[in-house]
Order: structure tokens, then sequence, then C-alpha cells
């Protein structure tokens, strides 16, 4: 996708309106406009990167610096119980809009969100994995 089509492009620069929730030098971030939650919030980069590959260390960092400082503010002031900080990348992993975010989930006793984790390898395969990961 080129960066002038990108929906969260055209929000930082205020092409699409949105409801703006803080805004930095180098992050924005916004509330999600299909939340999981009541304050389901979108923490992105200014400048378009595509996922957790092509991301620098650096934005990376100010970004999860800004998704922490939106955490504390939504537990704080819309009483949530718990946060759920996500992130997908890639089709497969259901990236829906190729502009790299992080979803700051608030959470509440009384929500009905779930996420399902399918356990999908059985412990003995563990070793074999990490070590495969690892390099060795």
């Amino acid at each position: 996708m080129k960066n002038e089509d990108c929906i969260f492009c055209k929000i930082v620069k205020g092409e699409i309106p949105c409801e703006k929730i803080w805004e930095d030098e180098n992050t924005f971030a916004f509330l999600d406009v299909s939340p999981a939650t009541e304050g389901h919030t979108l923490v992105i980069p200014k400048k378009h990167y595509e996922n957790i590959f092509d991301i620098p260390e650096k934005v990376l960092e100010e970004i999860m610096k800004t998704s922490q400082k939106i955490a504390k503010l939504l537990k704080e002031r819309l009483l949530a119980d718990g946060i759920n900080i996500f992130n997908s990348n890639n089709k497969v992993a259901q990236q829906e809009v190729f502009h790299y975010h992080i979803h700051i989930i608030p959470r509440y006793s009384r929500d009905k969100f779930k996420i399902v984790f399918n356990d999908t390898t059985k412990n003995k395969e563990l070793k074999k994995i990490a070590e495969k990961i690892r390099g060795k």
C-alpha cells in the first residue's frame, strides 16, 4: 500500500477525522472506530511503517512509551480493571491496516471481549522449538 492511500497517514494529516487522545512529535493516539471495549485506543507512529519488521527500534521505543501513557490514562480516567496491549503483523496475523499500530484495550470486569489462545504445541516439543528459535 502506498503511504498516500493509508487511512492512518490520512488521519495523522487531518484528512480523515478522528477522536485524538494524544499527539507528540512522533506518535499519535486516537480512539478505534470499531472498539472492542470502551476507550479502545490505537497508538501509531506519525511516519508510515507497515509492521514490526520495518519499524526502526527508536520509533518502536517511542510507540511503547506513548502506549504506556495511554494505558495509564485509560485505567485512571475510565476506571479500567485491566489493559490488553495488542499488535498484529501481516495479513495472516489479521493485520487489516498496514501502518504499524498498537491496540490499547481497556478491560472491565463486565466486558464480553475475549482473547482465546489454542494450545497447538505439546510440552515435549517446547525444547525443540526453543532450540530452533535460538539457532541451535
